[in-house]
């Protein structure tokens, strides 16, 4: 994601502090052009690597000298962790376990501390997809506590629940899309109250919702199986809608500018989404004219599928990446197609812009670094782990393509870059460099 324009969007959460508090960035402040290594391998630029507990697919968030991440553990998913890492050398400050609300086997199919938290100067809030939702201090301490699954219904989708949080100065915003009743809810931070609750129609979904900016006011938006969504994050009201697109159940919507931002679908595990898929990979930009708001295509990323991975705009252009590894590079504001090209790996991980470089995290370990801009040049290949890992891990996948490490999501402040599988948090640091 670039952070050029993340910044732009930021809703001023921090100010000096080096802060990622949310999943793809959300507010985060830039990163300084080549601050973040180019080139790493198992014995080089490997700052430090942390064993968490248990075992988990969120992205880790930071603010300042912590970073955060959470995970799950037992057969049924009957413990939630969160843990504080310190940024300088990966060592536990604190760990906060819980029982889960909800039980359920936990297999490679099923979602496993997927949502990101969010974090703010004050607090961290965590919601895991048992329906668990907190908010701890930054030191541990628990503020408040709620069970959604309690209160509003167990969860209902076979795969489990992905949605991370979103977070405006006071609210939280969670995003409970399945196959039972489905709704997006606010929730005050400081109280853990509702303010509001937007009821949906029901589907099977994994998508997180995203702050938007239109007309220098935020959004909620939603992108999730069937359609896209704005919402009042005031009230709650749906301000416009689209149903016609199809495919969008994992991706997040990726602000780039006043009103506009990316949406990326998929052709689906079973190709159940093939014929829409191709033309609900676009450029969407929402306009307000006397009090009415309109989302219209501004373009399609012709030939261009996402999966895992959101599709995202780094210095002017758009990119996305297939679930082959192909990964198409578009100018952002017209939608002419400059390049598309195979890089190493397919990406579960949505990909990171800084500088002159795009960062393509691999699924199973190798980041490939591409050169930004209209030409397709690769300029570093990094493994995370060796190549006979690597290789044990392609004789896993041949079994079990959940199976085996996989990169689930990263984090980045000037000077570190964070890369999490299931059980371990890396962090990649230029020799020499200090974490602040």
């Amino acid at each position: 994601m670039s952070l050029t324009l993340l910044c732009m969007l930021s809703l001023l959460l921090d100010d000096d502090v080096k802060a990622w508090p949310g999943f793809l960035g959300a507010g985060a402040n830039a990163i300084p052009p080549e601050s973040i290594a180019l080139e790493w391998a198992p014995d080089r630029n490997i700052a430090w690597k942390a064993t968490l507990p248990g075992y988990g697919q969120s992205s880790p968030v930071i603010r300042g000298d912590r970073v955060w991440v959470t995970s799950v553990e037992g057969p049924l998913k009957e413990t939630c962790h969160v843990v504080a890492l310190d940024m300088a050398n990966g060592k536990q400050i604190w760990k906060h376990s819980l029982e889960s609300s909800t039980r359920v086997e936990s297999t490679n199919y099923v979602s496993r501390a997927a949502p990101t938290p969010v974090v703010d100067a004050s607090s961290l809030y965590v919601f895991f997809e048992s329906g668990d939702l907190l908010a701890l201090e930054h030191d541990g301490d628990v503020r408040w506590k709620r069970s959604l699954s309690s209160e509003i219904g167990e969860f209902k989708n076979r795969f489990g629940l992905g949605g991370s949080l979103a977070q405006t100065r006071s609210a939280i915003h969670v995003l409970v899309d399945h196959e039972g009743p489905s709704y997006l809810l606010a929730v005050a931070k400081e109280s853990g109250k509702t303010l509001w609750k937007t009821d949906r129609a029901s589907r099977m979904s994994w998508s997180s919702p995203a702050v938007v900016t239109v007309g220098g006011e935020p959004q909620i938006v939603v992108s999730s199986s069937g359609s896209v969504d704005g919402y009042d994050p005031a009230t709650g009201k749906l301000l416009w809608s689209r149903d016609d697109i199809g495919g969008n159940t994992v991706t997040t919507p990726i602000p780039y500018g006043d009103g506009l931002f990316l949406v990326g679908a998929s052709a689906g595990e079973r190709g159940q989404f093939a014929e829409v898929a191709p033309r609900s990979n676009v450029a969407i930009r929402v306009t307000e004219q006397e009090g009415e708001f309109r989302a219209t295509t501004l373009w399609t990323a012709e030939r261009a599928l996402a999966s895992f991975a959101s599709p995202v705009v780094h210095a002017g252009h758009a990119y996305w990446v297939n679930r082959a590894g192909v990964v198409f590079c578009f100018d952002a504001m017209t939608g002419e197609q400059k390049y598309s090209g195979r890089i190493a790996e397919s990406c579960w991980a949505t990909p990171l812009g800084v500088g002159d470089r795009i960062y393509f995290f691999g699924r199973r370990g190798t980041t490939t670094v591409l050169a930004s801009g209209p030409e397709l040049r690769k300029i570093a290949e990094n493994r995370l782990w060796d190549p006979e890992e690597q290789r044990a891990d392609g004789a896993g996948r041949q079994r079990d393509r959940f199976g085996g490490r996989t990169v689930y999501g990263v984090a980045a402040v000037p000077g570190s870059l964070l890369i999490r599988t299931g059980d371990t948090l890396h962090c990649v640091r230029e020799e020499g460099v200090r974490s602040r």
